[in-house]
């Protein structure tokens, strides 16, 4: 089935992209913007609107497909693809990659993406421009095939049809307080992220993060229903080692004193620290992960900088550099990049997270869950944006659907077999 157009229409991020620099030096923030220079390049302000373009491919039978292409909320720091442009990235588009689009079969999923995405001028594509190809071409295989994304992918890497939920991850925001009420009350069974990407959040020596994590598991149980135990998740943006130091060991002693104040509850820490390269990054971590096992702490370490791409994933996974890797799915770029994450994650024992950022749109979060279902990763991001609700909606009511669908699917197969 071939694709015989291929259709651009620039859309709208569901939050900002946000110089992580600026903000970690100190920018404050006036209302909704912070006050300041940028310091990444490409920023002209340090919060600027999430832009992104979505591609349609038009097949054969003139139905149109869709993917969304953008870029992470701190593109440019740890490692990522600078600031989405539009402009760029459209031109780019129609002048490389749709004439490689005419030119594949739609129903092959993993041999289109590879074709697709080949270097061009001995360069990589745009990991933009590979996630949200790449969500457009699994749409299309699904379409042609009569089946959904995650029947595609399990087909594709040899995977048994799900039968299980993945747990849903929710993040809050600056507006910690209110949305953690939220998540609570929708049952949420990871919560809840708390942005916590400055000092005046972490407190000096980490104090102030510290109330914040027992005020969070003492309101799971003042409001939540009986027997709910959500797992905590914070990510810390690297400040227990802007604040605490870059000593692994002093690392994990502060991840056991925070782990020590909710006993009884997992914790996971996200990015305690960036040591500034992917090296440094895997041999600290793997030793802050090797003191917390060696503890029998209660707390998980979890990556997200510095570790972006597949081959970046394969490095942490196989040292043990975390006991959860973010699959940060733009950041990652093709959707057949995020399965083989997760596949290698598993392999290697290490816990697989379908992350994603704020600034995705609800075409790539919903492709993003068969991704999730498919290889039944451990868990996944409510995306798109800062708002609980609405990422909430978008991810489990897909999820929902999705294995509606499947249950469907087993029980014809059953009643034919």
């Amino acid at each position: 089935m071939q694709i015989t157009d291929v259709l651009l229409a620039p859309g709208n991020g569901a939050f900002f992209y946000d110089d992580q620099e600026a903000i970690r030096s100190g920018a404050t923030q006036d209302g909704f913007i912070y006050v300041g220079a940028p310091t990444t390049p490409g920023f002209d302000s340090i919060r600027i609107p999430a832009s992104s373009l979505s591609v349609g491919l038009v097949l054969s039978d003139d139905s149109v497909v869709w993917g969304d292409m953008m870029n992470v909320q701190y593109s440019g720091a740890g490692g990522r693809d600078t600031l989405f442009d539009t402009n760029q990235i459209s031109k780019l588009t129609s002048r490389v990659v749709a004439p490689r689009l005419l030119d594949v079969d739609a129903s092959l999923y993993l041999d289109a993406c590879a074709k697709v995405f080949e270097p061009f001028e001995q360069e990589r594509l745009p990991l933009a421009v590979e996630y949200g190809v790449s969500q457009a071409l699994l749409r299309a295989a699904a379409h042609l095939q009569r089946s959904t994304m995650a029947e595609v992918v399990c087909a594709e890497f040899d995977l048994p049809l799900p039968t299980c939920r993945v747990p849903i991850y929710c993040q809050s925001g600056d507006s910690r307080e209110i949305n953690v009420d939220k998540m609570i009350l929708k049952g949420v069974d990871v919560l809840p992220h708390g942005l916590i990407n400055s000092r005046q959040k972490f407190g000096t020596d980490g104090q102030t993060f510290m109330e914040f994590v027992k005020w969070v598991a003492t309101r799971t149980r003042q409001i939540g229903r009986p027997g709910y135990h959500p797992v905590l998740h914070f990510d810390v943006y690297g400040w227990i080692g802007q604040e605490i130091g870059l000593e692994p060991q002093s690392i994990a002693d502060y991840v056991c004193k925070v782990a020590d104040t909710v006993p009884d509850i997992t914790l996971n820490i996200e990015s305690p620290a960036d040591f500034g390269s992917t090296q440094a990054q895997i041999e600290n971590y793997a030793k802050i992960v090797s003191i917390l096992d060696n503890r029998g702490s209660s707390a998980r370490i979890v990556v997200d900088e510095r570790c972006n791409t597949l081959e970046d994933i394969r490095l942490f996974a196989q040292a043990k550099a975390a006991h959860l890797v973010q699959i940060k799915t733009p950041d990652v770029g093709s959707l057949a990049d995020t399965a083989r994450a997760v596949l290698l994650c598993k392999a290697n024992k290490v816990g697989a997270y379908v992350g994603g950022s704020c600034t995705e749109t609800d075409l790539s979060a919903q492709a993003s869950v068969h991704i999730s279902v498919a290889t039944q990763a451990d868990m996944m991001l409510a995306k798109p944006g800062m708002g609980v609700d609405e990422a909430y909606s978008i991810v489990g009511n897909e999820q929902n659907r999705l294995l509606a669908m499947l249950n469907r699917r087993r029980t014809q197969d059953e009643n034919v077999g």
